[in-house]
């Protein structure tokens, strides 16, 4: 596919998993239209939210044009066959569980699992978000017990909410930033973020529809 015409440099795809009820949508949502939603609505198998912003890194550097497409799952296991097929074409993960509800925290280690399984390598890049943080008076989840895991498992931590926007913004760009990073780190094209064993065209200009087999991910 022609990158003729396109006014980004990178199309980047992320996916938000955890719970149902954790609040997936609400975070997308405020992320690309700065309100939070009121309305709750439970996600049916998988919906998705865009974004267009201009990347310069933490050093600064050259602006980069990205159009962020942000998908978000439903948390729900009788539709856990439909969304896991689209971790592999991810490039990061937001896993998102609520400081409030015990159970979503400690399911934070069965979408690890699933992430292994699934998405493009066994070591994707994952900001962990501990969300609903503007309900300080009825949380469970210290915040020490969340930085703990996070440790555990090499995920950078974020306490966010929703509600008010506490930290969306700065965990999307911490998971912006570590793909930019591993792409920016992948000499080989092949080993960029995409489907396992298979190469992934990211940068707009550079889209002509070729694809390389191998069976190497940025790891």
């Amino acid at each position: 596919m022609s990158g003729a015409g396109k006014d980004y440099d990178y199309l980047i795809k992320f996916l938000a998993l955890g719970d149902s009820g954790v609040g997936k949508t609400s975070f997308l949502y405020h992320y690309t239209e700065g309100v939070f939603q009121q309305q709750f609505i439970s996600t049916v198998g998988i919906d998705f939210r865009e974004k267009r912003l201009v990347y310069r890194g933490e050093g600064g550097g050259p602006p980069q044009g990205v159009h962020l497409q942000l998908w978000d799952t439903a948390g729900q296991e009788k539709f856990r066959s439909l969304t896991t097929a689209f971790y592999r074409d991810a490039m990061g993960f937001l896993l998102l569980f609520d400081l409030t509800n015990e159970q979503s925290f400690i399911d934070i280690r069965n979408w690890l699992e699933q992430l292994k399984t699934h998405a493009y390598c066994e070591n994707p890049d994952i900001v962990l978000c501990g969300n609903k943080v503007d309900l300080e008076e009825h949380r469970i989840v210290a915040e020490e017990r969340a930085k703990e895991v996070a440790q555990k498992f090499g995920l950078t931590y974020v306490e966010t909410s929703a509600a008010t926007g506490q930290n969306v913004e700065v965990a999307v760009n911490h998971l912006l930033d570590a793909v930019m990073k591993r792409m920016a780190l992948a000499v080989d094209s092949s080993l960029l973020p995409g489907r396992r064993g298979r190469s992934k065209g990211l940068r707009a200009s550079d889209e002509d529809g070729s694809e390389k087999n191998d069976s190497n991910c940025a790891c």
